[in-house]
């Protein structure tokens, strides 16, 4: 069993901790967390194991994530089609990228866990009345009303009953049969169907049926290749709401090490990332694979301290660093970012995350983003990351599969006009199913000609 120097689960309660909610019933509070550790947990050590392999290769360049979904899961959308239909959007962009790549893509969902939210004020004024903000559905009510303002601790339990019915449907998709490569034909969502983007996803879809044709001429196929029926599907969540977090950090039997069991994989915002914070704190002794988001904010001296207390032992696939800087700032953020852990002999896993820093408000109103400026971060990541003989790691997107008009532009045209139309987010705007689509396809191009680019260097080289 490895012992982390003065950890405990509760370690992090002696820490200075931002972004926690104040819950006014204490009592109610205990109760809620006592029970919470009596639940089964959510995920396995085992699969926590495995996604770490998975992505140690990622940061070898030998494999590429694919972090996706909502933004903040709610209570009212928890429907079975809204899983299946983000599962999906997840399944296409993973084929698309795998085509660029040529190295397979670890699918990791923001779902069954991503219910808490930070926020940038913690109260909310509206027409002359101010309430305490909304941190998410496992927090209180997005209704704009004293009574739903208010931190409810029960709500927490109803979060983990939601995240375990919706890992019950993921790993029965993954593994089930509906992840098999012989159906990307009938992975195209109905809205979806007869755009251009269907198009590419359909010859995409041609060449895939093509391929495993000629694989089960040799002999290999379904029942001879899981892989070629099933599919590894992680989840992960931003490790927001750290009560509700101890309360599911449970001792693996096998190893005596500590998981967090809400998910595989959990991560520290770029609000909550102090090296001396409660955040930083309790992820330091987890051993489930950790990300930290890097925004504009973040020195080079701090990264490195931070990659220094969450992995101490330099442990390939234990770190994850998103940066997430917004369009026009990456090139005058993540070089020397990238320089300092590289300088510093740090094995991490560089992901980028174009949706946070490109968070704009509309002429009228609506929290929104534009599809070109998430473009052009992540083809500037790859750019930085060829520049500086480092690797790109993977994309980290919030997305939905509804038919939503939350991020403008696109093949689609979104405009200002029409986020109205289906604004559903309980928080930040996400890409819908065809702009998922549309980007997977952009970013491919971006991929293979890095590929090209460092093999070319590596020939060079040799």
């Amino acid at each position: 069993m490895t012992v982390k120097r003065n950890w405990t689960p509760s370690s992090w309660r002696s820490h200075p901790a931002s972004q926690m909610p104040e819950f006014p019933d204490r009592v109610a509070l205990e109760r809620v967390e006592a029970e919470l550790r009596r639940y089964p947990p959510l995920v396995f050590a085992g699969e926590v194991r495995n996604l770490q392999n998975r992505l140690a290769k990622a940061a070898e360049g030998k494999a590429f994530l694919l972090q996706g979904g909502d933004c903040a899961e709610s209570f009212a959308e928890f429907t079975a089609d809204n899983i299946r239909d983000t599962f999906r959007v997840i399944l296409q962009m993973a084929v698309v990228l795998t085509y660029a790549a040529a190295v397979p893509v670890i699918k990791v969902g923001r779902l069954a866990g991503q219910f808490a939210k930070p926020r940038s004020q913690p109260t909310e004024t509206r027409d002359g009345v101010t309430l305490p903000a909304y941190r998410g559905d496992i927090v209180n009510g997005i209704e704009f009303t004293p009574e739903a303002r208010i931190p409810d601790p029960g709500r927490q339990v109803r979060a983990y009953s939601q995240s375990a019915a919706t890992l019950n449907l993921l790993r029965a998709f993954a593994t089930g049969g509906y992840a098999d490569l012989h159906r990307v034909h009938r992975w195209t969502l109905g809205f979806v169907a007869n755009s251009p983007i269907a198009e590419k996803f359909r010859d995409l879809a041609d060449r895939t049926t093509e391929a495993l044709a000629f694989m089960e001429a040799c002999g290999i196929d379904s029942s001879t290749f899981r892989g070629l029926a099933e599919t590894e599907f992680y989840t992960s969540h931003e490790a927001l709401l750290l009560g509700y977090e101890e309360a599911l950090t449970r001792v693996d039997s096998t190893s005596g090490e500590w998981y967090d069991t809400s998910a595989h994989m959990v991560w520290v915002g770029d609000r909550t990332r102090d090296t001396n914070g409660a955040h930083t704190e309790f992820l330091r002794g987890i051993a489930n694979p950790v990300a930290v988001k890097v925004g504009p904010s973040t020195t080079a001296e701090g990264l490195v301290r931070t990659a220094e207390i969450l992995n101490p032992a330099n442990v390939p696939g234990r770190l994850t660093l998103i940066s997430r800087f917004g369009a026009g700032k990456v090139m005058a953020n993540l070089p020397k970012l990238i320089q300092a852990i590289q300088r510093e002999g740090r094995t991490v896993l560089w992901v980028c995350d174009p949706m946070h820093g490109n968070t704009i408000t509309s002429e009228n109103g609506y929290k929104t983003r534009l599809f070109d400026s998430i473009l052009s971060e992540v083809r500037d990541f790859f750019t930085v990351h060829g520049a500086e003989g480092t690797i790109p790691g993977g994309l980290h997107f919030e997305l939905t599969g509804q038919d939503v008009t939350e991020c403008l532009g696109g093949a689609q045209r979104i405009t200002e006009g029409s986020l109205s139309d289906r604004y559903h987010t309980h928080c930040d705007p996400r890409l819908n199913a065809q702009q998922s689509l549309e980007l997977a396809f952009q970013v491919a191009e971006t991929l293979k000609a890095h590929r090209v680019a460092t093999s070319a260097k590596v020939a060079a080289a040799s």
